[in-house]
């Protein structure tokens, strides 16, 4: 049996790690595989304490990243090496911004925002500009399957300001960084186990292409 392990950046707020753990336990159902969360930094396990703990003789590893940004292309490689002392890993591709995510979205605007008619993605933010451009791609996905007027406000970088409207927050756990939404806006909670399908997608692709 292979396991999935998931690996989130880690954050500061005192439940991000609930979140990734029940996202982690509901892919891994769906899976029917063993499940363990992993983290880059603030939280525990590593990636590494991760893998020394699997049962399985093997591991996926999804990271839960919405670009493929410094976090991807740096962090992730170093803590997969280290994870492989222990374990032999194989790497998925992340979350990204693809229209699976759209579809999360699309979902959690139909339950928590029937009639809002215009929506704020509210992601983490990067200064690599490519994928800034990819939270673009998603919000204008977004807005042809909903109807409605969709804009980006990152968390970090400034430049883009809020306006009457819902914040969709593409956050896959809670964060410190939702503090800075307005009090008085509309929003959503972080997506957590709204991603379980997502997951258990990037684990059966990068299964299949390790076949």
């Amino acid at each position: 049996m292979t396991a999935l392990i998931t690996l989130s950046h880690g954050s500061r707020h005192p439940r991000a790690a609930e979140g990734i753990r029940a996202l982690t336990a509901a892919a891994a159902a769906e899976l029917g595989v063993e499940g363990v969360a992993a983290h880059l930094e603030f939280d525990a396990p590593t990636l590494a304490e991760a893998a020394a703990s699997v049962t399985a003789e093997r591991a996926i590893v999804v990271p839960l990243l919405f670009t493929r940004a410094f976090h991807a292309r740096v962090d992730v490689p170093r803590h997969l090496a280290e994870a492989r002392e222990h374990l032999d890993c194989t790497l998925a591709e992340p979350l990204g911004t693809d229209p699976d995510i759209a579809g999360v979205l699309e979902e959690r605007l139909r339950i928590d925002a029937p009639s809002a008619p215009h929506v704020t993605l509210y992601p983490v933010g990067t200064s690599d500009a490519d994928q800034a451009r990819n939270y673009d791609r998603l919000a204008a996905d977004l807005a042809r399957r909903t109807g409605r007027d969709v804009d980006v406000v990152p968390a970090t970088g400034g430049g883009r300001r809020f306006v009457d409207t819902h914040v969709l927050p593409l956050f896959v756990t809670y964060a410190t960084l939702l503090d800075r939404i307005p009090a008085h806006l509309p929003r959503s909670g972080p997506l957590t186990t709204d991603l379980a399908g997502v997951v258990a997608d990037r684990y059966r692709a990068a299964a299949e292409k390790a076949a």
